[in-house]
């Protein structure tokens, strides 16, 4: 096994010259390809994902660090869909779950942007949910 089980490294031997050489297997993967509200496809770009998660994190309390593993887990679910092909939705919607359990504010920014909010009821309405979804449940009693 080789760079952290993507790759397997194996050591040959030309049979014509004797001469000993490595190669590597890795698995080629399919291109992921998004579907754009146009109809236009385009290949998956992590780093235009990466741009809009860290402008929602600014000057929040979330490192690059954080933000590349997001990401890595958002592309690694879409990549593990029977079909190649993606929605913007569904890349928007990926990211606004794992920003919610990262940073309320930053899911906010980010779904204000996202969802075109265009008044303040918009804005009540996110925080509601969100609100309502990362509560406490309370027991009854």
């Amino acid at each position: 096994m080789a760079e952290e089980g993507a790759a397997i490294r194996r050591r040959r031997e030309c049979t014509a010259c004797s001469q000993r050489y490595t190669t590597f297997e890795r698995i080629e993967e399919l291109p992921l390809v998004v579907e754009k509200r146009s109809g236009a496809r385009e290949p998956f770009d992590r780093h235009k994902v990466i741009s809009g998660i860290r402008s929602a994190c600014k000057n929040r309390p979330v490192d690059d660090e954080e933000i590349s593993r997001v990401v890595q887990d958002i592309e690694d679910d879409l990549r593990g869909r029977i079909d190649a092909t993606v929605t913007t939705q569904d890349v928007g919607i990926a990211v606004l779950e794992r920003l919610k359990g990262l940073d309320e504010v930053a899911y906010v920014r980010f779904a204000s942007v996202y969802k075109g909010f265009e008044d303040l009821g918009d804005f009540q309405r996110e925080v509601g949910l969100l609100t309502k979804s990362t509560a406490p449940k309370r027991r009854p009693g």
